[in-house]
């Protein structure tokens, strides 16, 4: 009998340790899973941080870059740009020297040549216009000076014939405009090609118009010549002549004045 006991004894012995021991091991193994669990989270942490870290300073690097670049750019730009613009003063510098052209002139005075070397500035377009205009008038009025005496005639055009006061008109601008010039006062003054001018405004060359016998807008039509005068052949039984505007007479019938002669109605 103590022989049964001490072997039971000792099943209940082993059976107990091992009751107590299978728990502990099994919470050891569960604590070991817990803490590489824990590991590995922390490692992959690890290497976010990093990779973001990486992803950082590569950008950085990149904008840094970037912005030493863009410098070099823009100074390579500026320095093109300033090149076209030297190069265009220098064309327009190289084609005013070529239009200024210089001219030498020469003078004798006792026995001895003195030259001297003058530059003549080219004609713009403006003044090569005005000149034009002027010739056309200083022809209009030799034409119509060279009439002064030549007896009025109602419905002449010729110096052969004599003249009335349109027919004058006719014949002084007939070849200096590129239009037609009518053959009455009345559609002279209501020329589509020929300008208004105000009376203060006055230039050679220019028509003036009056009202004398009440028939039409105008009736009568002289040349203004310059210093308030202007050329007409006036009636039957008079010469052509030069009239002043600021008498009576005229001041009460003018009605206005056309300009025919203008840049681009000449020929």
């Amino acid at each position: 009998m103590a022989r049964i006991n001490k072997i039971s004894i000792t099943l209940c012995a082993l059976l107990f340790t091992s009751l107590s021991f299978t728990p502990l091991s099994h919470a050891s193994e569960q604590a070991r899973s817990s803490a590489s669990q824990k590991s590995h989270q922390g490692k992959s942490a690890d290497r976010k941080k990093k990779t973001k870290t990486t992803a950082k300073t590569s950008t950085k690097k990149k904008t840094s870059t970037l912005k030493q670049k863009a410098p070099a750019k823009s100074s390579k730009l500026k320095t093109s740009s300033s090149k076209t613009t030297a190069s265009r003063h220098a064309h327009s510098s190289a084609l005013k020297t070529a239009a200024v052209k210089t001219v030498q002139k020469c003078t004798v005075h006792k026995g001895r040549k003195k030259c001297v070397t003058e530059e003549v500035k080219p004609l713009t377009l403006a003044d090569a216009h005005k000149g034009r205009v002027q010739k056309a008038q200083k022809t209009a009025m030799n034409k119509l000076m060279n009439q002064i005496g030549k007896p009025y005639r109602w419905g002449g055009t010729s110096p052969r014939t004599g003249f009335d006061c349109s027919g004058l008109v006719y014949y002084a601008y007939k070849d200096l405009v590129k239009f037609h010039i009518p053959r009455t006062a009345n559609e002279m003054y209501h020329l589509r090609d020929a300008r208004s001018i105000d009376r203060s405004e006055l230039e050679s060359g220019d028509l003036v118009f009056f009202r004398t016998r009440g028939r039409g807008t105008a009736d009568h039509v002289g040349v203004y010549v310059g210093n308030g005068k202007f050329i007409q052949s006036p009636r039957s039984g008079q010469d052509i002549q030069i009239t002043s505007l600021s008498e009576d007479y005229w001041i009460r019938h003018y009605v206005g004045a056309r300009r025919v002669m203008t840049p681009k109605t000449i020929r």
